[in-house]
């Protein structure tokens, strides 16, 4: 299996929403409603979710990339501007979802390559309990910044990472520069 990390395009859409509400399920069951993991319109709502990332004009400073195997898409990731009021940092992880059958083989650290620039302070919010995200950041150099809230009924936790400056090299070395593997 070759996985290809790549920015996302409108023609992905399905697959992105088919992943994200997968990984939602394999995930979230039991810190979720399940009458939200279990509605027959999930699907739909985040196809309109993604289509709206990917071609409206108010998201235009989002990054969205997906990891594809043979063609399919296995993963998906989204970051933009910070939206808390607090933010020190110039970028926000809003979404890192990979099936869980390919855990542990390098798509997780592909995908917070492609949205994220290392070499600016960024900050994502992980659910709680989530022990294999919460490990996974915790080895890309994030830290639990103290903050808690209650998003939808999911308590959330905040996680920050300074920015890692590359003594003579560019921003693109840096972000193509291998990383750890060992991801959700």
């Amino acid at each position: 299996m070759t996985l290809v990390t790549r920015p996302a395009v409108a023609d992905d859409v399905p697959g992105l929403a088919r992943v994200h509400v997968a990984s939602w399920r394999e995930t979230y069951r039991g810190v979720m409603p399940d009458s939200v993991l279990d509605d027959d319109g999930l699907v739909a709502r985040r196809e309109r979710f993604w289509t709206a990332a990917l071609t409206d004009e108010r998201y235009r400073a989002n990054r969205v990339a997906t990891t594809t195997s043979d063609g399919t898409v296995v993963g998906v990731a989204m970051s933009g501007p910070p939206l808390d009021d607090d933010a020190t940092w110039q970028q926000q992880l809003y979404v890192l979802y990979t099936y869980r059958a390919i855990h542990g083989r390098g798509a997780g650290a592909a995908l917070l390559r492609a949205v994220l620039d290392p070499s600016d302070d960024a900050a994502l919010w992980v659910a709680d309990p989530n022990p294999r995200a919460q490990a996974f950041y915790l080895r890309q150099g994030f830290a639990f910044d103290g903050t808690t809230r209650l998003e939808d009924g999911v308590h959330e936790l905040r996680m920050t990472r300074p920015a890692r400056h590359h003594a003579g090299r560019s921003r693109a070395a840096a972000r193509e520069a291998p990383g750890d593997t060992n991801e959700i």
